[in-house]
């Protein structure tokens, strides 16, 4: 049976169309972008979901016993500042502005059962200052409210997905849920990471070079005093997977096991597409030239000199690979850097990615934000989805008995 959930930072629904196709069932949902008036992504969601019980205000003004109780609390929300101002009577306070303070917020006063969260990899090693403390203060929270927490980063690229999108994914489990107990009885065993955790089920891992037995090992960190202490002091290199227990923490890095490869090629509309998408022959110089490796002497305002450099980007982008991350960016034909840009494959001539093909890059549905909103919003809406597919996987394993292990994927690594 299906889990009902809270969905916050929804987007254009990515979340949700992933969970819905695993049997669970969003009851609540929030959409707010700042400092704009138009609302595309919430007008979407609505579009596409309905707008009972979907609420387009800013999070900061929600009152957090006014979201329904739920299972399941999912949202991808920003990097920011995690610092902790103070402690004291009435919580953590957080730096304002940094919406991480409202995920937190929201679990302690609902207390779900479980949180699947999404946020880009560089979490983990943030801020630069202060490697890791970001992600030790999000910990920390999570500890102090009940939960034991799961992480893994994941490409989206090594599971068979026409895209590499690296992010990472938290999996808080309450306590005295079925899977808080069982992080709590192998989280500190070196095969969790590698076969018994709630990621390795659906998204396996080389372990052939890695122990396997399932023998207790001692913590590799342990979180300060309190989230203060460890905002002010805590410094630590977290590792693309890992769990924490009752404080303690384990990591270790895992490499994906991949069967399969899509393409770029395999999402390109291939009946041919409007003449708006394909480059001016006058600016292919100018693109070459945004693509290409530079190595150039330039002076700042201030008169100081300096080498730039950096490297090519192969132009156009290979169709026999999964194609580079997606960013916001896309969605014109004036030159840029990290745009995509294609060779048709009915008339040869270079294009850049149609609406429908980054749709299909983040695994949503053609067409699914052609809902009203302006083209390069389309193109926006998708460099800040997630990818659908990995949602409904993670979903499937939200559905198991974590002593059952008998997922696809756990099922594949065990045969043979």
């Amino acid at each position: 049976m299906g889990l009902e959930v809270v969905e916050l930072f929804a987007g254009v629904g990515g979340f949700r169309l992933g969970l819905e196709e695993a049997g669970h069932e969003v009851i609540w949902s929030n959409q707010w972008e700042p400092s704009i008036q138009a609302q595309h992504a919430s007008n979407c969601y609505a579009s596409q979901f309905g707008d009972d019980n979907h609420t387009n205000v800013d999070i900061k003004e929600i009152d957090e016993t006014e979201v329904p109780d739920h299972e399941l609390l999912v949202g991808g929300f920003p990097c920011q500042d995690y610092s902790v101002a103070q402690t004291g009577a009435e919580g953590i306070e957080g730096e304002k502005g940094a919406l991480w303070w409202d995920i937190e917020r929201i679990a302690r006063q609902k207390r779900p059962r479980y949180l699947l969260l999404e946020n880009v990899n560089r979490l983990l090693r943030s801020p630069t200052e202060q490697r890791g403390r970001d992600f030790g203060v999000l910990l920390h929270c999570l500890h102090d409210i009940g939960y034991n927490v799961e992480w893994r980063v994941i490409n989206a690229a090594d599971y068979g997905y026409p895209t590499k999108r690296r992010r990472v994914f938290i999996f808080g489990a309450r306590r005295d849920t079925e899977w808080g107990g069982w992080l709590e009885s192998h989280g500190d065993q070196p095969n969790y990471f590698t076969r018994r955790g709630f990621f390795p089920r659906e998204f396996p891992v080389d372990n052939r070079q890695q122990q396997q037995f399932p023998v207790a090992r001692n913590p590799d960190a342990s979180l300060l005093g309190d989230p203060k202490e460890t905002s002010e002091s805590f410094e630590f290199h977290f590792k693309k997977s890992g769990a924490m227990v009752d404080g303690d923490v384990w990591t270790r890095d895992v490499d994906p096991e991949s069967e399969w490869e899509t393409t770029l090629g395999d999402v390109l509309e291939t009946g041919g597409v409007p003449e708006k998408y394909y480059l001016s022959e006058d600016e292919i110089e100018r693109w070459e030239y945004m693509k290409g490796s530079k190595e150039e002497e330039r002076v700042t305002d201030e008169g100081y000199e300096y080498t730039f450099s950096e490297g090519a980007i192969p132009f156009p982008d290979p169709l026999d690979r999964p194609s580079r991350t997606l960013l916001t960016s896309e969605g014109t034909t004036s030159p840029g850097r990290e745009k995509h840009v294609v060779e048709d494959p009915a008339t040869g001539d270079l294009r850049i990615l149609t609406p429908i093909e980054v749709e299909r890059l983040m695994d949503f549905p053609d067409g699914w934000t052609d809902t009203g909103m302006p083209e390069n919003w389309r193109y926006t809406c998708m460099g800040n989805a997630l990818v659908v597919g990995l949602i409904e996987q993670m979903g499937r394993t939200l559905n198991q008995d974590p002593e059952m292990e008998t997922s696809h994927a756990f099922a594949q690594m065990n045969s043979g």
